[in-house]
């Protein structure tokens, strides 16, 4: 059954962040306006044009297409996914930064395909679980077939090399084994592999082992490794209780690696305050409750109800991971936080992925109408 309305209380927590992100960005975006005003321009014509326009049109779409169309190409869509993420790889297309191959280049417009793969995973193992409802407690239609795609997607993430996206995709995927109905001795079978696996891969990838070293011992190699966690811990640090003010940061200026991208929640800390952080906390926290809510209430069948969960838990568990490892209680990812930090192309397509939550919450959940 459809309500025609959307849930408002959603659209107003994801208007309110995306507000404070548009504001936000602006102002840490000042630390380049300092060193290179084209620079700054074309960031801030990318971040609201193509980022907030485009993510306007995003929403749109996502609000106005039905959502079972998702599910009927949901393969076609992986699979394309997958196939774009591959272009990094791929000379005079793929683009390279700081020894790593996460970015393409068409036609003089640079992005990163993996926020496409993780949109595409979701898509597709929403419907695999919907398909498999009745068989997710056989390992056959549920274990084996998510490392099967973990290990697809293992093969292009860990190429580039890309670990976080990996774990998020990972997270994602066991929180929707969870809700599926898939026995619990199977997820925390998985978590204990993927665990295994993470250990293996920081023994062997240098750069995950000093990030592990960075996050147990802060203070060693300030200059080095540890920089980024020391100058946000300032920054967040003298922000005290309400901050320095709007726009007022020290830290952005030359102190801070990216304070428009991977550092801006530091940036936010020190303009704002605790009180600032804290308010932005609960927003993300009120975004989640209210997402898990439309999948309870209002998903009419178990495709959408998953594609929403799927959703919620990929973008709260980065924003939350950025956020985390800024001020030091998790280990450095380089997660952007969503709807605030650089990314004209991760903007879009959260808007995106926010439209279909508001189309999925117009309508009244089947369990709920046999009440």
């Amino acid at each position: 059954m459809k309500n025609k309305k959307i849930d408002k209380v959603f659209l107003g927590i994801v208007i309110a962040l995306v507000v404070i992100g548009l504001i936000t960005f602006t102002s840490a975006s000042l630390g380049i306006l300092a060193k290179n005003e084209i620079k700054f321009y074309g960031v801030i014509s990318g971040q609201f044009i193509f980022g907030f326009l485009g993510g306007l049109v995003a929403l749109y779409i996502g609000l106005k297409i039905p959502f079972k169309i998702l599910r009927q190409y949901s393969l076609i869509i992986f699979v394309i996914s997958i196939i774009l993420t591959g272009l990094v790889f791929i000379p005079g297309i793929g683009q390279s930064h700081g020894g790593a191959s996460r970015w393409v280049d068409i036609l003089g417009y640079s992005f990163q395909p993996v926020e496409f793969l993780k949109i595409g995973f979701i898509i597709y193992f929403a419907a695999w679980l919907s398909w498999a409802k009745g068989k997710v407690k056989d390992p056959l239609f549920s274990i084996l077939p998510l490392f099967i795609f973990l290990g697809i997607i293992s093969v292009v993430l860990l190429k580039q090399p890309d670990t976080k996206s990996l774990i998020l995709i990972t997270s994602t995927a066991l929180i929707m084994l969870f809700v599926s109905g898939t026995p619990i001795r199977y997820i925390l079978g998985i978590f204990a592999v993927a665990l295994l696996a993470f250990g293996v891969l920081v023994y062997f990838k240098p750069y995950l082992k000093e990030r592990i070293n960075t996050f147990i011992n802060p203070s060693a190699n300030s200059l080095g490794s540890s920089y980024q966690l020391q100058q946000s811990l300032i920054a967040v640090g003298s922000g005290g209780l309400f901050g320095r003010g709007l726009g007022q940061s020290i830290q952005k200026f030359n102190y801070l690696p990216e304070p428009q991208g991977d550092s801006i929640f530091a940036v936010i800390g020190e303009e704002l305050g605790f009180v600032g952080t804290s308010l932005l906390i609960i927003l993300y926290l009120s975004f989640a409750m209210r997402g898990f809510r439309i999948a309870i209430r209002n998903a009419p069948d178990s495709f959408s109800k998953l594609l929403v969960i799927g959703f919620i838990s990929i973008i709260t568990a980065q924003s939350f991971m950025n956020m985390a490892s800024i001020i030091g209680v998790f280990p450095l990812t380089g997660v952007p936080l969503v709807f605030i930090s650089h990314g004209g192309t991760a903007l879009l397509l959260s808007l995106g992925m926010i439209g279909i939550i508001l189309n999925i919450s117009r309508f009244q959940s089947k369990t709920l109408l046999e009440r």
